[in-house]
C-alpha cells in the first residue's frame, strides 16, 4: 500500500472513531490535512467549532493567522501538513484531557510516520507536552529539540497570539528562525 492510501486509510479510522467520549458531541473528526510529502508537518492541540463544523484543521481565526505566518516565510497551506493532537472538539473548546491525548497520539504519531517532515512544528502547550514532554512554551518556544529521530520546533499557538499583540510578535520572531532552517 503506498503512504497515500496509508493516511487515507488512517483518516477514515479517526472520522469513525469511538475511542473515547469525544465522539459523541462532535460534528465532524478533523483528521488533518496536507501533502504526503510536506517537509513542515504543524500540530496544534483540537479543533475549535469552525473546524469541527468543517471537518478541516485550522480554518477559524487561529487557522488564518496561522496561514498568514507560513506564508510570511515563503511556503502556503498546500506546502504543509497540518493535524492536531485531538482529532475531535472538546466541548466549550475547554483544555484536552490526558485520557484524550493517550488515546489520540497515536495518529498523529501516525501521521508524522507516513509524512515524514523534514520539521515537526509544535504549535502551544498542549502540542509540546503532549509530543516532547512538559516544556514550558514561554521557555521553549523559538527552539528545536531532536528526539526519536525527528526535528521539532516549538512555538506559541495562534490562539494565544490573537489574545496578545507580544505574543504574536514572539511567534513572528519564532517563524523567521523556522525560516532560517528551511534555506
Amino acid at each position: 500500500m503506498t503512504r497515500e492510501k496509508e493516511l487515507n486509510a488512517l483518516h477514515e479510522i479517526i472520522h469513525s472513531c469511538r475511542l473515547c467520549p469525544l465522539h459523541e458531541t462532535r460534528t465532524n473528526a478533523v483528521p488533518g490535512e496536507g501533502p504526503i510529502n510536506a517537509q513542515l508537518f504543524f500540530i496544534g492541540e483540537a479543533p475549535g467549532a469552525q473546524e469541527d463544523d468543517t471537518g478541516k484543521p485550522f480554518v477559524g481565526r487561529s487557522g488564518k493567522l496561522l496561514i498568514s505566518m507560513i506564508e510570511e516565510i515563503g511556503l502556503s497551506r498546500e506546502d504543509v501538513f497540518i493535524s492536531s493532537i485531538l482529532n475531535c472538539r472538546p466541548p466549550k473548546n475547554r483544555t484536552p484531557k490526558l485520557s484524550e491525548i493517550e488515546l489520540c497520539r497515536p495518529y498523529v504519531e501516525k501521521q508524522i510516520e507516513l509524512i515524514n517532515p523534514r520539521i515537526i512544528v509544535l504549535l502551544g502547550r498542549v502540542a509540546i507536552y503532549s509530543i516532547v514532554g512538559p516544556w514550558k512554551v514561554t521557555e521553549s518556544h523559538g527552539r528545536f529539540f531532536e528526539a526519536k529521530g525527528r526535528t521539532y520546533f516549538m512555538t506559541f499557538h495562534p490562539a494565544a497570539a490573537l489574545r496578545s499583540s507580544s505574543v504574536k510578535d514572539l511567534m513572528r520572531a519564532d517563524f523567521r528562525i523556522l525560516q532560517s532552517e528551511l534555506l
